[in-house]
């Protein structure tokens, strides 16, 4: 195999509203069936609309795009300082949900596409309709990687190729069967063309050949693309060991081991006696700390069933906290809310003990770090 990767100069600065075929066949006129296109997706962003007006500069600024951050987080992965590492609802974790405020106007902020396998699709279709070119197309973006220092581009839209190259159940040179590699060679090709395109030189797109033969290698244009597009590459959750960062997973472990459940045996706990513990308690805990009653079919199928020797017949009602703390002082008022909380469940006569999570938990696991 041999590959090129060049540069599609002149596109200009894109803004609302911009057709990105017309602007990237008009100047690449040199574009041939089996082309792979790396585009940046600032560029899709800018021509969808995808941005957001913020305060140029001071604290303003700082508190708008805190509040478009949460707004594009699906959950928090990790937080150091003003660092925020995040899962958006694409799926994706990277820093800062990917909010760009590079190359663009300082009162703006770019967001990532809404859809960019949908952006992939729509931009391979257009140019193969009105320019009857039949390309791959990748919407890349910058990220970090665990454990590396340095960006690279990643895919996060790709039609027209599977964004995985699988070679599970093929035979090496040595005869060993495959049993765990896959390829992702969209994320290969993303990093290639992010070698002549370049942060300041505004190239946002780069043409890879040599890669795919003289036509795609699926019917993306009419969406009918069967690769999966780039979702293919987000893990799923459940097979996910680095779902958290350390301090976070810690912090949900001690969260749930600190769950509560209150037992006088197998006669049933009265609800008024625990509601007036909580209310007690209620105005000297820490801001942010909430207990929540879990009901006993909750408790049946869940943490309880994980006690060894919980009497059959017993009634119980179970508090559990959130949000989870992660700063070590947070964790010093979680404790200390918690007991704060027992004592007033004793001075009601309900005793109270404390349950591990579930085993085999994430949350167990997390206890272990």
């Amino acid at each position: 195999m041999r590959l090129e990767i060049l540069p599609v100069l002149g596109i200009g600065h894109v803004t609302e509203g911009d057709d990105l075929a017309a602007l990237i066949a008009n100047a690449a006129p040199w574009l041939r069936d089996g082309d792979v296109l790396v585009v940046t997706s600032k560029i899709v962003s800018k021509a969808e609309g995808c941005l957001v007006d913020v305060p140029a500069d001071g604290p303003e600024r700082l508190a708008a795009r805190d509040e478009v951050l949460a707004g594009e987080t699906a959950r928090v992965v990790a937080s150091r300082g003003a660092t925020r590492i995040v899962q958006t609802h694409h799926g994706f974790v990277m820093a800062s949900a990917g909010i760009d405020a590079s190359n663009v106007d300082k009162t703006r902020l770019v967001l990532l596409p809404v859809d960019p396998d949908a952006s992939a699709r729509e931009l391979r279709a257009a140019l193969r309709e009105r320019y009857d070119l039949d390309v791959a197309v990748i919407v890349s973006d910058t990220m970090g990687r665990p454990w590396r220092n340095g960006l690279t581009d990643v895919a996060l839209g790709v039609a027209g190729m599977p964004a995985i190259r699988d070679h599970r159940g093929e035979v090496d040179p040595y005869g060993n069967e495959l049993q765990l590699t896959q390829m992702a060679v969209v994320d290969e090709l993303a990093g290639a063309g992010e070698l002549i395109k370049g942060k300041c030189d505004q190239v946002p797109v780069a043409v890879v050949r040599g890669y795919l033969p003289g036509t795609g290698a699926d019917d993306s244009a009419t969406g009918a693309d069967d690769s999966g597009g780039a979702r293919a590459l987000v893990r799923d959750a459940a097979q996910d060991l680095f779902s958290l960062g350390t301090a976070e997973a810690r912090a949900a472990g001690l969260t749930d081991a600190a769950t509560l459940v209150e037992t006088v045996g197998p006669e049933p706990i009265d609800p008024a006696a625990v509601r007036r513990a909580l209310d007690a308690v209620a105005g000297v805990v820490t801001p942010g700390t909430v207990f929540t009653l879990v009901d006993e079919a909750e408790v049946r199928a869940g943490l309880v069933a994980e006690v060894p020797g919980w009497p059959a017949d017993a009634t119980a009602l179970v508090l559990g906290t959130a949000p989870a703390p992660v700063d070590p002082m947070d964790l010093v008022r979680f404790g200390a809310d918690l007991h704060r909380l027992r004592v007033a469940l004793a001075a009601e006569g309900v005793g109270s003990t404390l349950l591990p999570p579930p085993a085999g938990s994430p949350a167990s696991a997390a206890l272990a770090l």
